[in-house]
């Protein structure tokens, strides 16, 4: 590829409304340009990108058994009725209707087209097990699309869905997938951790994200260095603490704390270390009985974990202020267990401390000493309801737990039978009888992955692509290439051997200043630059310097093109 004969739109500056890294090097690289909100044009230079990250994913995927197919984005609404998912799904689905006054969706995801498809076509557990798959546009209709390709409205992804005569198939294709999705990672140049996560709306019994590591992401990820633990935070486990719980060694007093509403204040206030503090978190549990007031109990220094309270309280929500004036007395700030009679859930590590700060249930007030079993009864319900923190301990008990970051661009679930009931999707068995088949999920965020890569490898000057997926390998520079016939003539020999040897080189032709088309490739991310200019050529030499290098390297012409496939399969 020559540059004069490709299209190659850098900018200087980003866009005002690009907020990440990934987002203003994207745009001003050239590689997309906004349409609308969350929607983007995918610019000859970034489609480069894409495809190649496409390619790995779709090598692997049939390498892995799985078979391609492609279905319509467009879904009638009534499967997404039969299947009860229609209704919960939110403003995300985009509905619309036809000239006939039929609902239609734009797809986000394909679940009940696939079943449909499975449910009409396979019959018998000899036509089991299957895997299907395709590489294909979502629409999901954000309400506060952001980041550019990160979280988009519309957004290329690979969804696959396996269907099995046994839970036991289906796990041994939920490890094919993890094996294939680690490979996928591995090949595109990433540094990335599967993790144990939450199955969210899609459903299902198990699940593990795969996470590109950069200090954007957007998700907490806990890990431990001495194993192989890792899992998202929402679903890492908090090991109830391992000493036994100390006896009251204080009295329960009042003490007056004005104005101090954090437990951070009241620790400081009070002279006391913030892990001597509870603090209380009062709830609407949403029961079909109607809503109940519940608190739930936290160490001063935790966070709450909305997804694992929502496994042990159900549906729930926030309480407002005059819910809790009502339970309680007072004003949030100041709440506490000692007194309330009602449901109380408490975290593993409150209920292993002695001698707590808590709320009075009065305005200005705090007590302190407070034991469970003598100052109030023993929570109902003690559970593991708050994210983990660095230091605690691992939950398979091989070292401590860190804490990084990472950006969502793979999903693998367990579906069990969810679907398959909903939309009857079953098979005879050996004995001719009907049962329900097993399913699987495994999403990749195609057009993602191009903006976590960038999250992830990046400098002052631009992108720093993995060499698999930029959208050049290698870019010859040549010094006066209309002007000097020795410059145009080494240049375009180089250019043709890499082409010969399956490198993917473009030739910058272009009628540009060299720190203009040094500029412009250094955004753009290409791993491998070749500079032809005369002052070298006079010693036979050409020059070479890696995206990434500090210094330029000279390297004989004639052993130019060798050096760089040795470079390329290193």
């Amino acid at each position: 590829m020559r540059a004069s004969q490709f299209f190659i739109a850098t900018l200087k500056e980003a866009p005002s409304d690009a907020e990440i890294v990934s987002h203003k090097l994207m745009l001003r690289a050239g590689l997309i340009r906004r349409l609308a909100g969350g929607i983007y044009t995918w610019m000859p230079m970034g489609l480069r990108v894409l495809r190649k990250v496409e390619n790995i994913v779709r090598e692997e995927m049939n390498r892995a058994g799985a078979i391609e197919m492609l279905m319509p984005a467009v879904q009638p609404f009534e499967l997404w009725e039969e299947s009860g998912r229609g209704p919960k799904y939110g403003p995300e689905l985009l509905r619309f209707k036809d000239r006939h006054q039929r609902e239609f969706v734009i797809g986000p995801t394909h679940e009940e087209v696939i079943t449909d498809v499975v449910r009409r076509d396979v019959k018998s557990y000899r036509q089991l097990p299957r895997h299907f798959y395709q590489i294909q546009t979502k629409f999901r209709d954000e309400i506060r699309p952001r980041f550019g390709v990160m979280r988009g409205r519309e957004f290329l992804m690979k969804d696959g869905y396996s269907f099995h005569t046994s839970y036991a198939d289906l796990e041994r294709e939920y490890r094919n997938m993890y094996d294939t999705y680690s490979r996928i990672f591995t090949r595109l140049g990433l540094q990335f951790r599967a993790v144990a996560a939450d199955t969210g709306a899609i459903g299902g019994t198990g699940s593990h994200e795969f996470h590109v590591l950069a200090d954007s992401g957007e998700d907490a990820i806990a890990f431990c260095p001495a194993s192989d633990y890792a899992a998202n935070v929402e679903l890492a486990e908090a090991v109830a603490p391992a000493k036994s719980k100390v006896g009251a060694a204080a009295a329960m007093e009042k003490k007056p704390t004005p104005g101090k509403t954090k437990c951070e204040d009241v620790a400081a206030f009070l002279g006391l270390p913030l892990t001597q503090t509870v603090k209380a978190i009062a709830i609407m549990a949403e029961n079909p009985e109607g809503n109940e007031f519940v608190l739930l109990l936290l160490r001063g220094n935790h966070d709450l974990n909305e997804i694992k309270a929502q496994k042990v309280v159900g549906e729930f929500r926030f309480a407002r202020d005059e819910e809790i004036v009502e339970a309680l007395g007072c004003k949030a700030g100041y709440i506490g267990a000692v007194g309330f009679s009602g449901r109380v859930v408490a975290d593993r590590s409150v209920a292993a401390m002695s001698d707590c700060v808590c709320g009075a249930n009065e305005e200005g007030y705090h007590l302190t000493g407070v034991n469970f079993g003598r100052d109030l009864p023993q929570p109902g319900t003690v559970a593991d309801i708050r994210n983990v923190i660095e230091g605690d301990p691992s939950p398979d008990g091989k070292g401590t737990l860190e804490l990084c970051r990472g950006i969502e661009v793979g999903h693998i679930f367990q579906l069990r039978t969810k679907y398959a009931e909903a939309l009857k999707c079953t098979f005879l068995d050996e004995a001719g009888k009907d049962q329900v088949m097993e399913m699987g999920c495994y999403g990749i965020g195609v057009s993602r992955i191009v903006g976590a890569a960038i999250e992830q490898g990046h400098d002052e000057r631009g992108i720093v692509f993995p060499a698999t997926i930029a959208p050049f390998t290698v870019a010859v520079v040549p010094m006066n290439y209309a002007k000097s016939e020795t410059v145009r003539t080494v240049a375009n020999t180089l250019h043709a051997e890499l082409l010969a040897s399956g490198i993917d080189a473009i030739l910058d032709d272009r009628d540009e200043r060299p720190g203009s088309m040094f500029a412009d490739w250094e955004l753009i991310g290409i791993p491998h630059r070749v500079v032809v200019g005369e002052r070298g050529l006079k010693e036979g030499k050409l020059e070479y310097k890696g995206r990434s290098d500090t210094e330029a390297t000279m390297i004989a012409v004639s052993e130019m093109a060798a050096f760089l496939k040795l470079k390329l399969c290193g």
